[in-house]
This record gives structure tokens, sequence and C-alpha cells, in this order.
């Protein structure tokens, strides 16, 4: 597998949600119609860093021998990361009518959580 490609596709995936939860949490919560709630926006703030620092970290490990023994920490952080994420995802799509945008997310997130699987439970260097 291509872990570059990967690792590149998820930094690229999570710096944008990042940008836009530190950036705009206002504009999001009011779509959602939850409001400007001030702990709200907080919360999507530190979000938002959370997602950032992710993206950094997917960014800079990008080059580097992942799979197997190897970048564990980094592949561990990841699966676990978007298995969490797309399981929450798909559980407030599920439960909520005609949220297009929810199915979607859960979708990408469930494709990269089976991807960072395949990465952290094969060796990198075996051809399959």
């Amino acid at each position: 597998m291509n872990t570059k490609l990967l690792m590149s596709a998820s930094a690229l995936v999570l710096g944008a949600f990042g940008l836009v939860l530190s950036f705009v949490p206002e504009e999001l919560l009011s779509y959602t119609g939850a409001g400007a709630l001030s702990n709200f926006t907080i919360m999507l703030q530190l979000l938002g860093a959370t997602y950032l620092g992710f993206a950094a970290l997917n960014w800079m490990a990008r080059g580097n021998l992942i799979g197997g023994i190897y970048s564990r920490p980094v592949a561990i952080g990841n699966l676990m990361r978007f298995i969490v994420s797309g399981m929450a995802l798909l559980k407030a799509a599920y439960s909520s009518q005609g949220a297009a945008v929810l199915w979607v997310a859960a979708a990408l997130y469930l494709v990269f959580a089976v991807l960072f699987g395949v990465v952290t439970f094969r060796h990198p260097l075996t051809r399959s």
C-alpha cells in the first residue's frame, strides 16, 4: 500500500476540517442551527486544533516507513481516530433524518479507518 498517498490524503482532509473548525466555528454552529454558544465555539476551536495537530503529524510522517512495527504509534493513533470518529458519525447520521453530509463524512472516515487498519496490521515490506 502506498502509505505516502494515504498519509498525504488524511493530512489534507484533517487540515481542511481543522481550518474550518478553528476559524469559522460560529458560522458552522449557525449553519447547524445550534447558534453561536460561547462554550461550543471554544470546544470547536479546540477540536480544530486537534485536527490541525493530526494533519501536521501525518504530513510530516508521510515519508516514513509505516506499517507493522514501523511508525506504529502514528498508525495506531490514526486508526483509533478514524474508527471512533467514523462510528460516531455513522451513529449521528443514522439517528438524524436527511443529513447527507453526515453520511458522506462517516463514509470518508470509515474508508480511512479501513486503510489505516490495513497499514497497521500488515508489514510494509511484504507485497500482496
